[in-house]
């Protein structure tokens, strides 16, 4: 029964978080109020202040949690995979297109990255982005050392590695968004995670 209840609670809080994000790449962050965002996601406003303490949390949620199951996809993935081809497998299972992405399309390509580059520039989210990321690299730095036999309290290596790959997630995302033709984020992924795991050679 627990089982099934934190499911829903989670359900709860990605459905809470996906429309805080539409609605905010729709009307731009200050004409969305916690009400709209709760009746978007059919609950009430006092059942989103039980998940979040603002909007910015909401939405700032989804790349939160997306980022900290690369850890635990990482601890599930083969005990003799490499630990760079892991590593890629564990981020590019993050991201697939969920059915609320696949069928709520909050309007055209163009239109929908222009919205998301407006709702990135918000100082209050950016904040709240930076606290994700923080959050998340130390998971997957416990989650590196695991599996390279390092101490995270005393060795460098994992938390250089989890640092590594969130710059490299944040670095393909933000080319997604600036390119004039953008290339899908799992290719930028694959090309990115690539480049770090040879050391990062200079450009041919």
């Amino acid at each position: 029964m627990s089982g099934l209840r934190e499911r829903k609670k989670a359900e709860t809080r990605a459905a809470l978080s996906w429309a805080a994000i539409r609605l905010t790449v729709a009307h731009g962050f200050d004409n969305v109020r916690v009400e709209d965002i709760a009746q978007a996601a059919g609950v009430s406003p006092r059942t989103f202040n039980n998940y979040f303490s603002s909007k910015a949390e909401a939405i700032a949620a989804r790349h939160l949690d997306r980022s900290r199951r690369v850890a635990g996809t990482l601890r599930g993935r083969p005990t003799g995979e490499p630990l760079w081809a892991a590593i890629e497998a564990a981020v590019l299972a993050q991201f697939e297109p969920g059915p609320e992405v696949r069928q709520s399309p909050p309007g055209a390509h163009d239109e929908w990255v222009a919205g998301v580059r407006v709702m990135l520039a918000e100082p209050a989210l950016q904040g709240e982005m930076l606290r994700a990321g923080a959050v998340a690299e130390a998971d997957l730095a416990r989650a590196v050392a695991e599996r390279t036999g390092t101490d995270v309290d005393h060795d460098l290596y994992p938390h250089l590695v989890a640092a590594a790959v969130g710059a490299a997630v944040d670095a393909a995302t933000r080319h997604f968004l600036r390119a004039q033709r953008p290339e899908p984020v799992p290719r930028l992924l694959c090309d990115a995670l690539a480049q770090l795991a040879a050391g990062l050679p200079p450009p041919t």
